[in-house]
């Protein structure tokens, strides 16, 4: 069953299109990782599928329904970012009782556990906390809300770094214990590809890649060799990076699935042949430029 469907979908802002002509489906009870630079359109698409804002052209449903104005998706669903206000009249203690009123599978115990573990004071308010700690209970009510749809934007916001680590082994173990459609939503994959299962990579509103996290981790290889080995052996390859290493020697990263003979023929040439991570492969795929920053400096 697909929890969210989209295709052909389109958002323009005057003349930016956020999103242009996106498709993809994405089924029930899987963890996936919106990914993507800065600008790549990964807020405005969580707000469609949130039913925040109606989209330009295309179809999107979510739970079989279009989310704009959508109680059905509304009430099982929960949208965790940095811009999250609550009343400025209740305590963080009274912000956790009101929530189990509105979400049908809270967790209070999942919440008063996290509250303690992360030492906040019940009797603060939520705008009196610092940026991290905000990110911190907002994280809290993302998790302990339960929602079918737990959709988190950008969520560890001026969290230090143990935190997040602690935020996402509890995001995996609720999870685990409560399977559900998670969407997370990073510029950072190195930190959050353990956690996940599927991958949507956006570059200037548009997919590039939506794969499982083990299919990215193969998806591409790199090859290091002599400058006119390693241009001979990837002619007529499709080059996602490429940087020079000295006058004579080069570094490309092809895709894998048809470099057979490639990597064959590099391999008898003396030509290195290199995994590339994960995270550094999103990086390549969403740079405009394939030679990355080094082209500022190569100037012939």
């Amino acid at each position: 069953m697909d929890v969210i469907s989209c295709k052909g979908l389109t958002k323009n802002f005057g003349r930016v299109k956020a999103i242009n002509d996106l498709s993809f489906t994405i089924e029930q009870n899987r963890i996936t990782g919106l990914i993507g630079p800065n600008g790549a359109g990964k807020t405005t698409l969580l707000k469609i599928i949130a039913g925040f804002m109606r989209a330009s052209s295309g179809q999107v449903a979510v739970f079989s329904e279009n989310p704009f104005n959508s109680l059905k998706v509304s009430s099982n669903m929960i949208f965790i970012d940095e811009n999250m206000k609550f009343p400025q009249s209740l305590s963080l203690a009274e912000i956790l009782l009101s929530a189990s009123a509105f979400y049908e599978n809270w967790d209070m115990e999942l919440a008063k556990g996290l509250f303690d573990y992360f030492s906040l004071n019940p009797s603060r308010q939520h705008h009196h906390l610092s940026k991290g700690m905000k990110s911190t209970f907002n994280m809290i009510i993302g998790l302990a809300s339960q929602c079918p749809l737990t959709i988190f934007d950008e969520p560890t916001a001026g969290m230090d770094a143990g935190v997040r680590k602690d935020f996402y082994r509890a995001l995996l173990r609720d999870y685990l214990q409560n399977p559900r459609n998670i969407i997370f939503s990073s510029h950072l994959l190195n930190e959050v590809e353990d956690i996940l299962e599927d991958i949507l990579l956006l570059r200037e509103g548009e997919k590039r890649l939506h794969l499982p996290v083990s299919d990215l981790k193969e998806f591409a290889v790199a090859l290091r060799g002599k400058k006119e080995i390693i241009f001979d052996l990837t002619a007529g390859q499709e080059i996602y990076y490429q940087k020079s290493m000295g006058q004579d020697y080069y570094y490309i990263v092809i895709r894998r699935d048809s470099a057979g003979e490639v990597l064959q023929k590099g391999g008898a040439a003396g030509v290195e042949i290199l995994p590339v991570k994960a995270d550094e492969l999103c990086v390549y795929l969403t740079n405009r430029n394939r030679g990355g920053i080094d082209h500022v400096f190569d100037r012939n």
